[in-house]
């Protein structure tokens, strides 16, 4: 069972805006900062992998940039446009991010494979694997870092900013051990190959990226277990009030989920007894599934209820035909 962190849902998840700007600030200028110097590296080595690596730094850097922008939108509080929050433009910046790398991945694939037909000798190849290994230990370094406060916040724009950083990390090392092939061992076509895997690697980061982000957009809700969770907290905490749980309907907003919860109760019940029911109802659920920020509690009477103004109806209409008969 999940266990709820200190506060309300609302408050965690502000906590983990300013948190995640905190951290996509930080992003933008480390990887601004080795990108800059790789792809000067790049220039002067002549080495395709470094000048690629140099160029996914800076993109990727453009996308914590983007990343930054929605969580700065997201952390806006509700208003006449956005009645729901702007909690989903996170959500959408890590759509946008995702497309980005795709069009980076392209674009290192191709001069690449030109590298690939024409190899050259790689100029200062120490320095260049110095700096290459001291990018990938940076970027892996942040990457840990803005991983986790993304998986403890359920950020998915900074989650997918974080396996971006990881990929970059990785590709510098890709990087470092393609200069020491191509530069030790003679085999110069290693650092073309090196700048493909980089672009194999973004494109496997961006699908999935694309892939969570898109579903999110369009409602797709991906965690069934959450579902009957909601259905267990109503039916084991309220089994003395005869509830039963008729349909939960779960949609992501951003960070938080939103919840419709379907219920069946006596239908005998006054009115004020049931409003506070479902107001039990849907504090048991947010204690217990903080990630749910919105819940709305929908009651219906049972089946049976609903036939019981018809049957009465009909024994009103007897009684009379009797009186009629009778008369």
């Amino acid at each position: 069972m999940i266990k709820p962190p200190a506060g309300r849902p609302a408050d965690l998840v502000n906590e983990g805006l300013v948190a995640g700007q905190r951290i996509a600030k930080i992003s933008v200028v480390t990887l601004v900062s080795i990108g800059v110097v790789e792809i000067l590296m790049g220039q002067v080595s002549g080495s395709v992998v470094a000048t690629a690596d140099g160029i996914d730094s800076l993109s990727d850097a453009m996308i914590s940039l983007i990343v930054l922008v929605g969580l700065r939108m997201a952390h806006k509080p509700a208003d006449r446009k956005f009645p729901f929050g702007y909690h989903k433009v996170e959500s959408f910046a890590a759509l946008i991010a995702a497309i980005g790398m795709v069009a980076i991945g392209g674009f290192i694939l191709y001069h690449s494979y030109e590298a690939l037909l024409h190899p050259r000798v790689i100029q200062q190849p120490v320095l260049t694997m110095i700096v290459l290994a001291a990018a990938g230990a940076v970027s892996l370094h942040r990457a840990f870092q803005m991983n986790s406060i993304a998986n403890r916040y359920n950020l998915l724009s900074l989650k997918t900013d974080a396996k971006n950083s990881i990929k970059d990390g990785s590709a510098s090392i890709i990087g470092f051990v393609s200069v020491l092939i191509a530069s030790q061992f003679g085999f110069l076509q290693m650092d073309a190959i090196g700048g493909i895997i980089i672009a194999g690697y973004i494109f496997s980061v961006s699908y999935i990226s694309l892939k969570q982000s898109s579903l999110i957009l369009v409602d797709s809700w991906q965690n069934p277990r959450i579902t009957e969770m909601v259905k267990r907290i109503v039916e084991e905490k309220f089994k003395d009030e005869n509830i039963r749980v008729k349909s939960v309907l779960l949609r992501p907003a951003g960070a938080l989920a939103q919840a419709e919860v379907h219920l069946e109760i006596d239908g005998n019940k006054r009115l004020a007894d049931v409003e506070l029911l479902l107001v039990n109802i849907e504090a048991a659920i947010r204690s217990q599934i903080p990630v749910i920020g919105r819940i709305s509690s929908i009651p219906h009477s049972y089946p049976a209820q609903r036939s019981e103004p018809t049957r009465r109806f009909g024994g009103i209409f007897g009684d009379r035909r009797n009186t009629s008969g009778a008369a």
